[in-house]
């Protein structure tokens, strides 16, 4: 491409579509010798800033077809605002934290789980993942090239570096100045296989659907023998645990006998859970039951085994009496601290049973099920087990069943903010909009505190030192910081990651005493979530001032991230700086093969970006990810449809071919000449003109609503009707003019001029979305020939339009063209060769499109092969009009005097009764010595064909 983009060269007549590789690969090296990206962002520095956030990949596995689809829409607009003249930074960025890269790393090690990784050396482990963070580097910077995604690498924040992690450890110590950090001992969703809990956002990541055992398992009543509480459960791990039962309060229970059998259970359930064939012996209120002691289903652990109440019981499904085991639910929690219980947990870190269960020691917790299940079978004291089929959350990393298990953990009070998250995100231009209020805003609305800690190795460590002595915690904000406080020298080389930053002990500015920090490193969203600030070194680099590049006016990721990077973003932005931090956000669906499943490897159905690259370019895949439907709806992706979407770039690539075979001639036009003014050509030129500006009217404002699918469909249909219309049409005026014959030599250059700056328009139209053919037609039209010109399309402005949009002519040459394909149709239906001329063509139509089309008769005659073309906007000239009752509807109301009606409408004028009754009104009919008024149902309308000459 670089020798073929030297200003003044002339023209270069292109290669076949089949070199469409070729051609990129030229492009790319023109982008990279001229430094074309640099320069696009550097030339409009000064510009009104439009900010872009790059949601950080992690490089350490191979970049898919998915990726493609996020960083082509990522790409489109910062284009498209650069040309605008706003100035774009566009900063990459890489996620170089968390149990991905720490599960690719045990998986390449031969270990498995926080044991092995201990035994191997925090320091030798964390030292891999660091090294295996950017794997693929390269791939995903080579593929990012050759797509044409324009963004700077060389610049890229990393969550790993130590600046970043300053930036984030000020923001934790903001958020506790502020009250917003807590330690709490709640039960949270662990995932036993990594060993730490999960945020509810990453819990909403994982939900699979599985089948659980559902059993109703019998508690004996102690001072009632012969009669048990019935309880349902669905997690038969958690009954070792059993401490208590739960009751609602306001709820009847009874006492039903089945099958010999006595049970407690809600009375709205008795029927629902035993059957019609239950006898209910008594009746009690709640109040009755609280404080009966039964026998547990196991007696392993002691507790208090007793009846208490609780409001979140239901009677919406099971039996209205709930198990409580407080070291495995939030609200079994809760009802264990209001009545003083114990919360024993025999379930160690990894998930399984120690040996306070003999029976099921070292065994996982949920596959502890079967036993259990069976030695409550032989006690008797297993009513029923069916199957149960639930969503349950599973590790969204490893797929782990997670398990709700009580532990300490750090958490940011986000319930806070909950409504001020709300009002902000009713700000933010959501794309689609059904996203604001529904996936997103009903999260908001069931917003908990966001659980911050992990009990991990990579990642960044939490900045808490709690004190030996007082217990104090203090929230370390900055290195200058640590190094006052520390109790021994920390060195300007710090490297903040375990293990080293665990072995730098504090003075508690509290009591002087020692401070360790605490083992735990922080959520790998909050890492995402704080590139806003962090990637600027805020506040240390920036003097506490983000103007110009906070918040974005755009970002842009897959739909999953509304529970993951949208959120961190938008809860860190609002707790810190009561705002949000984006503007606009394009959610984007998934990537499905051919046949609507989802891609996956164990699948077998993964296309690699590059077997498309490869087979078609860049430009046709863009095309295809860019306009094939609206980017929120989920893609049937396939190397034939990426081949179906190429047509349109086809059509355009030949009617640029065409332009230059033409002008290269001998003799040829070039631009610049003696051509024609735009208001002084032909009317097929002011046409396409017309829709010339119009559609850079409409490209803009899709652009600037976001609609890339909407700005490709228009340029789709210009295209169409440029290559298929006005140059088919005009073609024979491109063949060159007559010799002396100015008028035939001004209608000559005229085609050209016009056919070319509307390939000129389209290629600063396209540009955003097809960068690469953009760059190719603009090089040959326009920068080969004004030395003004800007060298790359991509440093060119905007272009604006005119004031050549002329609304009736577009109309007029819309129904021509319905006129041409009707004519030609007839001819089709009567076998008439479009060769063969005809003496005239008949065109029956209102008469204001006949006066539309009366400027173009000329050309219709042309198109049609006839002598003359004659509009009829009387349909009585065509067909004869027969007016007659309606029998059905009338026959009921006149009887006998039918006949005598029917013999009255006879009289009437056909075709101006036809008018009034097709325009909704009524027609008066004399019949027997009265008048009657008859509306349009009340009528029948036959037509038949009045005699025309033979092969008008």
């Amino acid at each position: 491409m670089s020798e073929q983009s030297v200003i003044g060269r002339g023209w270069q007549t292109p290669g076949p579509a089949a070199d469409w590789r070729e051609m990129e690969a030229r492009v790319l090296a023109f982008w990279r010798d001229e430094q074309i990206f640099a320069r696009s962002v550097a030339e409009r520095q000064g510009g009104a800033p439009y900010v872009f956030y790059e949601g950080p990949p992690t490089a350490n596995g191979r970049p898919g077809s998915h990726h493609v689809l996020s960083r082509v829409f990522k790409d489109v607009f910062p284009r498209f605002h650069t040309m605008r003249g706003r100035y774009v930074e566009r900063r990459g960025g890489w996620d170089c934290h968390g149990l991905p890269v720490e599960l690719e790393v045990e998986k390449r090690l031969g270990i498995s789980g926080k044991p092995e990784i201990e035994a191997y050396g925090i320091a030798e482990f964390n030292k891999e993942c660091r090294d295996s963070v950017l794997t693929y580097l390269e791939e995903w910077e080579r593929l990012t090239e050759r797509i044409g995604f324009w963004i700077d690498t060389n610049r890229a924040y990393r969550t790993m570096d130590t600046p970043f992690i300053e930036s984030v450890w000020w923001s934790l110590a903001e958020l506790d100045k502020r009250g917003l950090i807590y330690e709490s001992d709640k039960v949270v969703p662990y995932c036993p296989r990594c060993g730490t809990a999960l945020s509810s956002h990453e819990v909403a990541l994982g939900y699979k659907d599985v089948e659980d055992p559902s059993i109703y398992v019998r508690f004996p009543l102690v001072e009632r023998p012969g009669v048990s509480l019935l309880v349902w459960t669905t997690t038969p791990w958690t009954l070792p645990a059993n401490q208590a039962v739960a009751i609602n309060p306001e709820v009847t229970y009874v006492v039903a006998e089945y099958e010999g059998q006595r049970m407690i259970l809600a009375e709205p359930l008795v029927a629902t859970v035993l059957g019609d064939d239950a006898v209910i012996l008594e009746r009690h209120p709640a109040s009755a039951l609280i404080g009966l002691a039964y026998v547990p289903p196991f007696s392993d652990i002691p507790g208090a085994h007793r009846v208490m109440p609780a409001e979140f019981v239901t009677i919406d499904d099971g039996t209205g009496i709930v198990h409580i085991a407080p070291a495995f639910g939030e609200d079994d929690m809760n009802v264990a601290r209001a009545h003083g219980l114990d919360a024993p947990n025999p379930v160690d870190r990894q998930g399984r049973f120690t040996d306070a269960v003999p029976m099921v020691d070292g065994v996982f917790a949920k596959d502890a099920d079967r036993a259990l299940i069976e030695d409550l079978r032989a006690r008797d004291r297993l009513f029923r087990e069916t199957a149960y089929v639930h969503s349950y959350p599973h590790c969204w990393r490893c797929q782990t069943p997670l398990l709700y298990y009580a532990k300490p953990s750090w958490y940011i009070r986000t319930t806070e903010a909950r409504t001020r998250m709300i009002e902000l995100n009713a700000e933010i231009g959501w794309h689609p909009a059904r996203v604001r209020d529904g996936r997103f805003g009903k999260w908001l609305e069931g917003n908990v505190d966001w659980a911050i800690s992990r009990e991990r190795y990579w990642g960044t460590p939490l900045p808490f030192w709690r004190c030996d002595g007082c217990a104090h915690v203090e929230v370390v904000g900055s290195f200058a910081r640590l190094r006052e406080l520390a109790t021994a020298e920390v060195g300007e080389d710090l490297d903040p990651h375990r293990p080293y930053v665990d072995e730098i002990t504090i003075s508690c500015p509290q009591c002087g005493g020692e401070a360790h920090r605490v083992p735990e490193v922080l959520d790998v969203w909050y890492d995402s979530g704080a590139m806003p600030f962090a990637q600027q070194h805020h506040p240390f680099s920036t003097g506490g001032d983000l103007t110009g590049v906070f918040p974005a006016d755009f970002i842009c990721e897959a739909i999953d991230q509304t529970r993951g990077w949208f959120y961190s973003l938008l809860a860190e932005s609002t707790l810190l700086f009561d705002q949000a931090s984006y503007r606009n956000v394009i959610c984007l669906g998934l990537i499905l093969d051919g046949h609507g499943q989802k891609m996956s490897k164990s699948r077998g159905n993964v296309i690699e970006p590059w077997s498309v690259l490869d087979r078609q370019g860049a430009d046709p895949f863009r095309w295809y990810l860019l306009t094939a439907q609206s980017p929120w709806d989920s893609f049937r992706f396939s190397l034939e449809a990426v081949d179906e979407s190429m047509r349109f770039l086809l059509t355009l690539w030949n009617t640029y071919v065409f332009l230059v075979t033409y002008a290269s001639l001998p003799d040829g036009w070039s631009p610049g000449g003696d051509d024609p003014g735009p208001a002084d050509r032909p009317l097929l030129d002011r046409w396409i003109l017309s829709r010339c500006d119009a559609l850079t009217v409409g490209v803009t404002e899709c652009l600037e609503a976001y609609d890339a699918t909407g700005a490709g469909r228009l340029l789709e249909t210009f295209v169409d009707d440029l290559s298929n219309w006005y140059v088919r049409v005009s073609r024979s005026r491109f063949w060159g003019g007559r010799q002396g014959d100015s008028v035939a030599d001004a209608d000559h250059r005229s085609a050209f001029a016009t056919l070319h700056e509307c390939l000129s328009r389209v290629a600063l139209l396209i540009a955003p979305i097809c960068p690469f053919v953009a760059e190719e037609l603009y090089g040959n039209l326009v920068a080969a020939h004004d030395p003004s010109a800007p060298p790359s399309v991509h440093l060119a402005q905007w272009p604006v339009s005119g004031d050549r949009i002329d609304a009736p002519l577009e109309d007029a040459i819309a129904a021509t063209r319905i006129a041409v394909s009707l004519g030609r149709g007839a001819r089709s239906e009567s076998k008439i060769k479009i060769r063969q001329p005809l003496a005239q063509a008949v065109i029956a139509c209102p008469p204001a499109t006949a006066a539309e089309l009366a400027g173009v008769r000329d050309l219709i005659a042309r198109e049609l092969n006839v002598h003359d073309v004659r509009f009829v906007t009387d349909p009585g000239e065509l067909v004869a009009v027969t007016i007659k009752p309606n029998y059905r509807t009338l026959g009921p109301r006149f009887g006998k005097s039918m006949p005598a009606l029917a013999a009255a409408v006879a009289q009437l004028p056909g075709a101006d009764t036809a008018r009034v009754i097709e325009s909704g009104g009524t027609v008066t009919v004399p019949c027997d010595g009265s008048t009657h008024t008859l509306g349009p149902d009340e009528w029948q309308r036959d037509t038949a064909p009045q005699n025309a000459p033979r092969h008008q």
